[in-house]
């Protein structure tokens, strides 16, 4: 970010200088603003006394107990010996507006979501660094603490020279999330604990989930069993079904970090927070859409096409009602637009390409809903179809089947079924699939019965996917390779037959 951006953001917070005076007469100068949330709290990279440092400013009635709170979370880490950039200073600013928490920079580093999204799976270093965030997590438990807002980027990863080469030294990040465990249920909360550190890794790695959980043990000195095993499995698979649904089903319905919304008895309009929802009103939206010429699709229920809006160019589905008793039924029913702005979300969380969501806006009546649109990034990139017809390399067929065997292992591990699956609704960008058309799609339970119902529709997926090279012998049999291949890693097929159902294997 520079410096420019850094002072408008300060600016959202009332400070008009990068320099800020604190209580005790010395100078933080904020060099980069890492985090804001607004009105309450922002994180910045700075320079006081000469070293460089992070910086929390904390806004607001509740400033004072926030930043106490974060300030005692560091302190219960350094006094259980587990490794956290020490603090160097709290208190006020000069002008009393802002308390300021000061915390040493650990350098060279990189937070650990970033370092594991940028290893491929089943690379070595990604299982090492599993294993190190495990036992930071057993560190944590043995010295009877919790961190409850556990995500990848709260880990800090500095590389350290030994006389066995180079390391990684873990360091726990943010004292605000940091609560002693309570005695009663200490090992439920332990284990839910556990389990959100795993939800937060690739489904993929799913399979390793029991070989982590036996790392925890041993350090703890516990006994690890195939039972536990299991429940640790079906924990983590629940956590991450909620926190993706809490995500992509209400958060980005309401003002939030990347999302702006306003209300209105006409209207609701949710916008990506960096833009302008002005430039995404209604009749901007159908001017675009007045060329039926140049749009992708002109239907009764639904017209596509593609615009510049924002400066970039973005695809506008508006979705239509066709006559009184069309919209008679849709009323008070989800929109179409507001099912693809969840789950455009709901893959991103998940770690599934698909095109940006821009703004979602619903014309509405009190609480019955009326015409509807969904806008999204323009992703310029072949469909399936087109990309296995104009390839002409063996191993670049093969890699991209390989990829989508990979894509629908992991929607069958989520438990999420698209709904229509024609190779025209899958885009091949840099040889990964990138799911659109995102109005069908569901997230299923994780209860037996709802289970049930799932692989049903994923069978439904997987048919209708094969479809599309119906008269290709040569893509249908690299795809088969590679579904038999993905899905027998670890017994799918074995288990449910799902690939002989399908007619793969």
């Amino acid at each position: 970010m520079n410096t420019t951006a850094a002072a408008l953001k300060l600016k959202q917070f009332g400070i008009n200088s990068p320099s800020i005076t604190l209580a005790d007469g010395t100078v933080l100068e904020v060099l980069h603003v890492v985090r804001v949330v607004p009105a309450k709290r922002l994180v910045c990279q700075g320079r006081w006394c000469g070293q460089l440092v992070y910086a929390k400013l904390f806004f607001g009635q509740g400033a004072a107990k926030y930043l106490a709170r974060d300030k005692q979370g560091v302190e219960l880490l350094l006094q259980a010996g587990i490794a956290t950039p020490p603090i160097l200073f709290t208190g006020l600013s000069l002008d009393h507006q802002q308390h300021v928490l000061v915390l040493q920079a650990i350098t060279p580093a990189q937070n650990a979501e970033i370092c594991w999204s940028e290893l491929a799976l089943d690379a070595p270093v990604r299982i090492k660094l599993a294993e190190k965030l495990v036992l930071e997590v057993a560190a944590h438990h043995q010295a009877g603490l919790l961190q409850t807002d556990l995500y990848l980027k709260n880990f800090l990863l500095q590389t350290v020279d030994s006389a066995n080469g180079q390391s990684a030294k873990v360091f726990t990040l943010d004292g605000d999330g940091i609560r002693r465990l309570p005695r009663l249920f200490s090992s439920c909360k332990k284990k839910q604990n556990l389990a959100t550190l795993f939800s937060k890794m690739d489904a993929l790695d799913d399979h390793r989930i029991p070989e982590l959980y036996r790392v925890y043990c041993e350090r703890l000195g516990q006994h690890s069993s195939p039972r536990d095993e299991a429940k640790i499995l079906q924990l983590t698979q629940q956590v991450r079904r909620q926190v993706a649904s809490g995500y992509a089903d209400k958060k980005v319905f309401r003002t939030c970090t990347d999302v702006k919304v306003t209300k209105s008895f006409n209207s609701f309009v949710a916008v990506a927070s960096a833009l302008n929802a002005e430039e995404f009103s209604v009749s901007v939206l159908d001017s675009a859409l007045l060329d039926k010429n140049a749009n992708f699709k002109n239907g009764n229920t639904c017209t596509v096409a593609k615009a510049k809006l924002a400066g970039s160019d973005v695809v506008i589905k508006r979705y239509n009602i066709k006559n009184f008793w069309h919209g008679l039924s849709r009323a008070l029913r989800a929109t179409r637009a507001a099912k693809s702005w969840a789950n455009a979300y709901r893959l991103m969380i998940s770690g599934i390409l698909t095109p940006a969501p821009i703004a979602l806006i619903e014309q509405r009546w009190g609480c019955f809903r009326r015409r509807a649109y969904f806008v999204s990034t323009y992703v310029e990139a072949p469909d399936a179809l087109q990309y296995f017809a104009q390839a002409e390399g063996l191993h670049d067929k093969k890699a991209v089947a390989q990829n989508l065997a990979a894509l629908f292992y992991k929607m069958y591990l989520l438990k999420i079924a698209h709904g229509d699956c024609k190779a025209t609704n899958i885009k091949i960008v840099d040889s990964a699939p990138m799911l659109i058309d995102l109005d069908s799609m569901k997230a299923y339970p994780m209860h037996m019965l709802a289970a049930s119902w799932f692989k049903l529709q994923h069978l439904k997926d997987l048919k209708r996917l094969m479809e599309n090279w119906a008269d290709d012998a040569e893509i249908q049999a690299l795809l088969k390779e590679a579904f038999v291949q993905k899905y027998g890693e670890h017994g799918v097929s074995e288990q449910d037959n799902i690939l002989i159902r399908a007619k793969i294997a």
